[in-house]
């Protein structure tokens, strides 16, 4: 299986008729021979592999940095892709300058990635900050030359960019100006609107659907090279969106999409903050909605949130569509109620009206770039004090996502007291059957949740549930 492939790379178009669920990481070295962007670890922790993707979006440019690692090239089509060879063509561009001289680059094996994560998180246009910026390289993990190094680098340009306020020129031409970025970034977004995307069949059955692929590419990247039958799904629409007193949120939107969301931030306040703990920047960049359902993971970031939104699924083939609770989606481990020819279209929950609080909390070796240990969300709804809604889920305790019926039943019609609360803990516990494995012992686990549920009251309640019960 082979399909016709143009993008933009770095600033020549480039025409391959290829697999398309070959790596970009593969094509960048072996095709286009640009080593720059290197093979680390082959599953978007290292950062090595970064690259800047250039797409057309809501009829602007917009570039994120992604790993090429796990990248299918299909995804590349009509897009402008930038290796650390596509950042100057003259001289070294001041990031580039920035860690030399703070002696922030040793090997030289990871530093390529730094360099494009930074420089494409000054492409963004937004009101810049030093604590974006920091998070901007998150998902560049070698620290051989030392983390302080590295800092200091970051500081150095952005004490430069901080007082510049991004909405007098544009972005663009100002970072061409500074030799941030070379001259012929100024004609890239012309080019790219005469490049026509691929466009996704009217009807999808029976085919593997590759859309993020952060998770696939790491399981099954050699049988995707070999799989006859594939389909990428990509959507540059509006991906989040409201209808009747409801929020639709399309399989295909990225975990970003859903940190980025201004109308999501405007329902859950600090939802960009938990959406941060779903991974590194380039992983969230890629990893969808629907793949974090698909993958049935029992400690899945998005589906806790989702369960406890008392979200549904919008299933179809192609020609018929049913709507499931995603509570009701998961059947075993790994296992779930969807026919083979049927795929998740979309996500659905009811806008919350009143006082309602929401809270998703997380435990894992590495906070914000790893899988948790355990993780748990909670939405309470309250009506003159007294609790009208409740929903609690917990992922890592049993062998599918976890909905808390019992627990969530029993605070109906309740009042907010440290008796009610610490009574639907207990009863949580009990609805809970962790397993002993690489994650922690069954004790230990439902110690984590204990602790997590008092999280979430602490946060709701902080006058009832105090921070010396935790301890």
């Amino acid at each position: 299986m082979k399909r016709r492939i143009s993008f933009i790379c770095n600033k020549n178009l480039v025409e391959a008729y290829v697999n398309p669920a070959l790596t970009l990481l593969d094509f960048l070295r072996k095709n286009e021979r640009l080593t720059g962007v290197k093979e680390g670890c082959r599953e978007g922790d290292c950062g090595a592999c970064s690259i800047m993707l250039g797409s057309i979006e809501n009829n602007s440019l917009k570039y994120e940095v992604v790993n090429s690692c796990l990248f299918p090239i299909a995804d590349a089509d009509g897009c402008h892709v930038v290796t650390i060879e596509g950042i100057n063509e003259i001289d070294l561009s001041p990031i580039q300058k920035s860690f030399i001289n703070e002696g922030s680059t040793q090997c030289g094996f990871c530093t390529p990635g730094f360099i494009i994560s930074l420089t494409c998180y000054l492409i963004s246009g937004k009101q810049l900050n030093y604590a974006d910026a920091i998070d901007s390289i998150g998902g560049n993990v070698c620290r051989c030359t030392g983390h302080a190094a590295i800092i200091r680098s970051v500081k150095s340009i952005m004490d430069s960019f901080i007082n510049r306020n991004a909405g007098n020129e544009k972005c663009i031409d100002y970072l061409i100006s500074k030799n941030y970025l070379p001259a012929y970034f100024k004609d890239i977004e012309i080019r790219l609107m005469n490049l026509k995307r691929q466009t996704v069949p009217e009807k999808l059955r029976n085919r593997l659907m590759i859309a993020g692929g952060t998770d696939l590419y790491v399981q099954r990247h050699d049988d995707l090279i070999l799989e006859e039958e594939v389909d990428f799904i990509f959507n540059t629409g509006n991906k989040i969106y409201t209808e009747n007193n409801s929020c639709f949120v399309e399989a295909s939107a990225t975990a970003s999409d859903l940190g980025n969301s201004e109308l999501l931030k405007n329902i859950f306040p600090g939802f960009e903050d938990f959406i941060k703990l779903f991974g590194s920047k380039p992983i969230r960049n890629r990893a969808t909605i629907g793949g974090n359902i698909i993958n049935a993971s029992p400690i899945g970031d998005i589906t806790s949130i989702l369960l406890s939104l008392n979200s549904s699924l919008h299933i179809t083939d192609g020609l018929n569509e049913r709507i499931l609770p995603l509570n009701e989606f998961y059947t075993g481990y790994k296992t779930f109620n969807l026919n083979s020819n049927e795929f998740i279209d979309k996500v659905s929950f009811k806008i919350p009206e009143g006082e309602y609080f929401f809270n998703y909390e997380k435990v894992s070796k590495r906070r914000h770039l790893d899988i948790a240990s355990v993780n748990s969300s909670a939405f309470i709804k309250m009506n003159d004090g007294i609790i009208v809604e409740a929903k609690i889920s917990g992922g890592g305790l049993a062998p599918i996502p976890l909905y808390l019926e019992k627990a969530s039943s029993f605070l109906i019609n309740k009042t907010a007291t440290g008796n009610n609360l610490i009574a639907s803990i207990n009863i949580a516990l009990d609805e809970v059957s962790p397993i002993d494995d690489v994650r922690g012992s069954a004790v230990y686990k439902k110690i984590l949740f204990r602790q997590l549920l008092f999280a979430h009251f602490n946060k709701f309640f902080p006058e009832v549930i105090t921070p010396e019960i935790l301890i």
